[in-house]
């Protein structure tokens, strides 16, 4: 569900306290606010937010270069893909311009009269939501803005046919106004942005020490029409994975992932799902699987370990949906009350989860506990916040709950039934 972000007026308000306002003319006139966030064909001589770090006010000017090249309003020897590279580069190393980046994106893609640079500016967007978050403080800003285009395609039709019958510049004549391919719907970018928006706020983007490279800037953008196996629904990754493996009453992602933990020896490694793999291999598999492979060059099984408890973390409803949670911490002593809530599960949520029990209770078989000092404990400590999502906010209950959701994995994967699951796929 989408929640209503700030108003207009404290869009307004936000803006006046951060914009770092510029000037024009002999006589430096301040631009006023709605200036300041409409699209310029020109160069910008400072920031658009107030910083006093000299390095954020250089390289923000030379950022909105690149801006303009990506959207095609500025020559650049570059391809696109490069230009990206190097802005999401700037700003994945740089926390102070990522704010910067995503206010330059608002003025670009406002009073844009060129749908295809238009459409651009909200593709590099979304791209730029891949690897990083906008501060908590310009979030709810960036989220109004997102919000007030879901369903914007009509205005924003008009707006420009209303902004070109307007005497209009010089440097607008000049625009090339390419007709050909003018990309997608911009609702159908702001749709993705905001989700994108939601949850690389709690992730908080790409980790690890590795800079972006030209496969994930092509693979963010993919994401944007084809959906990543990664936080997406269960039936929509089903859907996906129709025409490649049609009989498959399973996710792919799920079933190889496993397996490859298995092959690695998994049951016999120490600390398994409980020390992370290193992260860039990590993210490195994360981009092959997106694209229907397993690499046959894995040798630690941390790695897939990894991976699978990211892909049920990041599920957009979790194994066990949302309206079955009460029930599951409510049975947490009782074996049959649990077992029987697994029944009640949606067709697919329920094999899912029984396929992920009947895999941990491989694990939990005492010849392995031996070797990976992993028991059916610690296995439902790990694996508990990945399958049931408490939604409240009070820390008193978070904390009750968890205890609870632990026990209530426990004893799934003490008393759950799952032989019917072996070889199905």
């Amino acid at each position: 569900t989408l929640r209503k972000p700030i108003s207009q007026s404290s869009m307004a308000d936000w803006a006046s306290k951060n914009l770092n306002m510029h000037t024009q003319g002999i006589f430096r006139r301040r631009i006023s606010i709605s200036n300041m966030l409409s699209w310029n064909g020109g160069s910008i001589k400072k920031p658009m937010l107030i910083t006093s770090n000299r390095t954020i006010k250089k390289e923000a000017c030379e950022m909105f270069k690149l801006v303009q090249s990506y959207m095609g309003d500025r020559q650049t020897r570059m391809d696109r893909n490069q230009v990206a590279l190097v802005t999401v580069t700037k700003c994945w190393s740089m926390q102070g311009l990522r704010d910067e980046l995503y206010i330059q994106l608002i003025r670009q893609t406002t009073d844009n009269t060129c749908h295809q640079s238009l459409a651009w500016g909200w593709e590099l967007m979304a791209i730029s939501l891949a690897f990083f978050s906008p501060s908590p403080k310009f979030q709810s800003y960036l989220e109004g803005y997102i919000y007030r285009h879901l369903d914007s395609d009509e205005q924003i039709a008009q707006h420009i046919k209303d902004l070109k019958n307007k005497k209009i510049t010089k440097s607008r004549k000049k625009r090339k106004q390419n007709t050909e391919d003018e990309g997608l719907p911009i609702s159908t970018y702001a749709k993705y942005c905001y989700r994108k928006l939601q949850k690389v706020a709690i992730t908080g983007g790409k980790k690890g020490l590795r800079k972006p490279t030209v496969e994930e800037i092509m693979h963010a953008r993919n994401a944007i029409l084809t959906p990543s196996l990664f936080g997406s629904s269960l039936e929509e990754i089903m859907l996906r994975q129709q025409d490649m493996y049609p009989g498959n009453k399973l996710p792919w992602v799920q079933t190889q992932l496993s397996q490859q933990v298995l092959a690695l020896g998994g049951e016999q490694t120490e600390g398994i799902f409980r020390i992370p793999g290193d992260i860039d291999e990590v993210n490195a598999l994360k981009l092959q699987v997106d694209q229907w492979k397993i690499p046959n060059t894995l040798s630690d099984p941390n790695i897939p370990a990894s991976l699978l408890k990211l892909w049920y973390r990041e599920l957009e409803e979790p194994v066990i949906p949302q309206q079955f949670y009460k029930e599951c911490i409510s049975n947490y002593e009782n074996p049959d009350a649990a077992v029987a809530v697994v029944q009640l599960l949606p067709e697919l949520n329920r094999l899912v989860l029984c396929y992920l029990i009947h895999f941990l209770q491989i694990f939990a078989q005492p010849s392995n506990v031996g070797r990976t000092k992993m028991d059916v404990n610690n296995l439902a400590m790990v694996m508990a916040p990945n399958c049931l999502r408490c939604q409240s906010d009070d820390p008193r209950i978070i904390f009750e709950n968890t205890r609870k959701e632990m026990s209530f994995l426990r004893m799934l994967i003490v008393h759950l039934d799952t032989s019917f699951i072996k070889g199905l796929v």
